[in-house]
Parts: C-alpha cells; structure tokens; sequence
C-alpha cells in the first residue's frame, strides 16, 4: 500500500512505507509521527465519534488538543469500530499491505484482538509489528495499566526530581515520549534487518525500560556511591556555582562551571573579583560545594548591579555556558531557532498552526510536516482505496 509517489525517487527516506497505528495518548503516536515526518504513509485508526482520547486532553490550540496537534500531524485518521465484526476485515485488508503495524493498547488487548505478533506472523512474515506497554510483556507487572506519572514514579525519577523539601514530576511526558522515541529507532532498525532478510520482526519497548535507560546515571551513582543523588531544584548537587541565579532586575540566568580554569575566567570576566580565584574557600570545586552557601552569596551580591541582559553579556565574554530562563512563550521567539528557521506551517481542520521541524535534520530533504486529520477524515477514501 503505497503513496502515488512511491515508484519515483524517494524524496524522503521513509517514502513508499505504510504504517499502520491503533495508537492512542502519546507514545505511540508520537513514534508514527517521526514516520510521517521522514514520509512514511500512517492511517491511524480511531474509534467512531470519539477517537484517540487525547483527542480530549485539552482544548487549547483553536479548541482542540495541544497533545494531538503535537503528535498526529501528517497522518491519515480512519474511523473503525473494532468491536464490530465487520471490522476486522478491514483491518486485514490493510495489514496485507502495510509494512509496519504499530500499537499501544492495553494490556491484553491486541493478543486478545489476535493482533499481536504470534498471531500475525505467519499471515504477514514480511510485518514488523511493534507493541509499546508500560512494563512489557511477562513478569508480575504485565497486566498493569501504566500512566506516564506512574512510570516516572515507579523508574525512580521522581525521586530525584525536585527540591529537597519536596519531589516533582517532570513538566512533560517523558516516560511516553522516552517510549515513542525507542519505538520509533527499533522500527527504524527493523526496517533495515527485513532489508536483509526479507523477514519482519517484533520490536517490544516498555516505558518503564525506556525511563530506567535515561535513569542510568542517578541509578549509579545510588548503587555504586552508597546513597542517592541530592534533589536540588535548579542546583546541581556535585558542581558549584552551577544552576539559577537572579541578576539586579529580578530575572534569572543558569549558568555553570565545568572546572577550575573557568572559575578563573568567571572571577575575573564576569564577578570582577580576581581575589576570589585563590581563596580556600572556592579554589576548587570540591571547596566550592562545600561552601555553596557562602559562594553564592557572594555571587549574589556581584549581580545586583546588573541587569539580566548585562549578566549574560559577561558570562559569554568571560566563555562560561550560560541561558536565560525561559517561558514556553519566550521559545517561540528564540533567536537561535527564528535565525535557523526551524518553524514550518501546520494544517489542523480548525486552521494553521506552527510546529517546530524534527531536530534530526537530513541533508537534501526536508519533514514532510503533513496536517493533523480530523476524526475519521479519510475513512471513505481508504475504504475506497482497498474496493470496499
């Protein structure tokens, strides 16, 4: 099942592949639309009159979904009731002609279905079929419904997430989108195998694996080093100075050192203290966690007179990392993105909006940045398309 398109030269890597979503939320959604992006055809199938639930989740974005915007563009939505007999030949119908059957239902529920690998294997030997689930198949927890919190709880990150007083999630979903990610390069890498083999495969990715994987540092330095790494808010717990600090207009600045030549330069270039460079207090950095109270006081002080604009002046004279801290609304206007151009124009049924471009960017072609459908949008059209 191809595009019109396809019997010419690609003009995208994923050009004449058709992937096929049950998706729902965000993880796998999020995988299929790096498909889409790179020109992989995706029909994601919705349930009649309601369809993917994050359809719901907010109404933001010229009243629909800042989620579904987010991760539904370039795909075509077809409306199936698979509860209905009569639909399940039309989900075989496409499989017959899809290179990729992507889902994340609950769990269960696609083997029940016989839409998990064991049971289509032998129909479709040439159908990667990949299955994302918040614990993975086997084991105690394989029937446990899985939330993004949940998993960001149960991988340990919220644990090392916050201020010492008190933990925190992260402000996105990063156990979903950590999935959607390993989702989308074990598609990618089974792509390449069936290249060689002729044969499709099972790519299975749990979101509490994909979360511990990203987890590994603290994880180590927890086992290995006897006790777990510091909450810290916006402070990192081994390096000083190194996280926020406010200049005299009240508005914050993050920077940091990466060793003791650069606190050299930042006495001199940015403090304007070089008195400071050797005192036992703050020669090293070792010194300088011990004393971070007593540093950044002393930091603080040097700041009032300047203005955030002045600060971020001296930290870039003096060679030391530094951003402003930023509002979601302030990156929409960030120089280094308007200066690259990394906004594109996105079709959605309630009018145009704007989405960055993917951050892999491939040397003669650009994402195919598709609109987002609306529910059930191209249901006559892909019944048409299999002669039903």
């Amino acid at each position: 099942m191809t595009t019109p398109a396809a019997s010419a030269t690609p003009t995208r890597p994923l050009q004449g592949i058709t992937v096929l979503a049950l998706e729902h939320a965000v993880a796998a959604p999020f995988a299929s639309r790096q498909l889409a992006d790179l020109g992989a055809r995706v029909i994601k199938i919705e349930r009649p009159g309601a369809g993917d639930f994050a359809r719901g989740y907010d109404s933001t974005v010229m009243g629909q979904s800042s989620f579904f915007v987010w991760c539904n563009r370039g795909k075509e939505s077809l409306a199936l009731d698979l509860k209905q007999p009569e639909s399940m030949p039309v989900l075989h119908k496409l499989l017959e002609r899809c290179d990729v059957f992507l889902q994340n239902l609950a769990p269960g529920a696609a083997a029940r279905m016989g839409l998990d690998y064991d049971s289509l294997r032998e129909q479709y030997p040439r159908l990667i079929v990949c299955a994302i689930s918040g614990y993975g198949e086997g084991g105690p927890y394989s029937d446990k419904k899985a939330y993004d919190l949940l998993v960001q709880a149960a991988s340990g990150l919220i644990s090392v997430t916050g201020t010492p007083e008190e933990p925190a999630r992260t402000g996105i979903s990063i156990a979903d989108i950590s999935a959607g990610m390993y989702a989308y390069s074990g598609i990618l890498s089974a792509l390449l195998q069936r290249g060689h083999t002729g044969q499709g495969m099972r790519v299975e990715v749990s979101m509490l694996e994909a979360l511990t994987e990203w987890m590994s540092y603290p994880l180590n330095f927890s086992r290995y080093g006897g006790t777990p790494p510091v909450r810290s808010g916006l402070t990192h717990p081994t390096i000083a100075p190194y996280g926020q600090y406010r200049a005299g207009d009240g508005k914050s600045v993050i920077f940091g050192l990466q060793n003791d030549r650069e606190w050299a330069d930042f006495c001199r270039a940015v403090l304007r203290r070089p008195d400071l460079v050797d005192d036992p207090r703050f020669a090293t950095n070792v010194q300088r966690v011990q004393n971070r109270a007593e540093l950044d006081a002393i930091l603080q002080e040097g700041f009032v007179p300047l203005s955030r604009e002045q600060l971020l002046q001296r930290l870039d004279e003096g060679g030391i990392a530094n951003a402003p801290l930023a509002a979601p609304d302030d990156v929409w206007d960030h120089p280094q993105l308007q200066a690259r151009q990394r906004w594109r124009d996105v079709a959605t049924p309630q009018g145009t909006i704007q989405a960055l471009l993917p951050p892999a960017t491939l040397s003669g072609t650009e994402a195919a940045m598709g609109a987002v459908p609306a529910l059930g949008e191209h249901t006559d059209a892909i019944l048409k398309e299999l002669g039903l």
